[in-house]
């Protein structure tokens, strides 16, 4: 039993990073435009540059804690773009995840 699930999670990470190899360049895009759009708000609102990166991450990745808020019009409508950014950000990693996991276990199906 032990050897099977051994198995299933080499399966797994193997075609996780098949899959993100290929998507590879969308995500890239759009961890750029996060970082970007991140750095134009913080220019906006007179942040640091840790701070607007880390604004732009916890915004996107739809946690938000709140401790950093756009103030101006322009940067809370980045910021909603930014939030756009994240959602498609994360539907993608699990999108590929979904895949390299259904891979895995058809995989292992077919072995038994």
């Amino acid at each position: 039993m032990s050897g099977d699930s051994s198995g299933l999670r080499r399966a797994f990470a193997a075609g996780m990073l098949a899959g993100l190899r290929v998507v590879w360049p969308v995500l890239s895009v759009l961890l750029g435009a996060v970082a970007t759009l991140g750095l134009v708000i913080g220019r906006l609102e007179g942040w640091s540059v840790q701070e607007s990166i880390y604004f732009a991450f916890v915004s996107g990745l739809t946690i938000g804690y709140g401790d950093f808020a756009p103030k101006t019009g322009l940067a809370r409508v980045l910021a909603i773009v930014i939030g756009i950014c994240g959602v498609l950000l994360t539907a993608l990693v699990a999108a590929v995840a979904v895949k390299a996991l259904t891979a895995a276990r058809e995989r292992g199906d077919g072995d038994a």
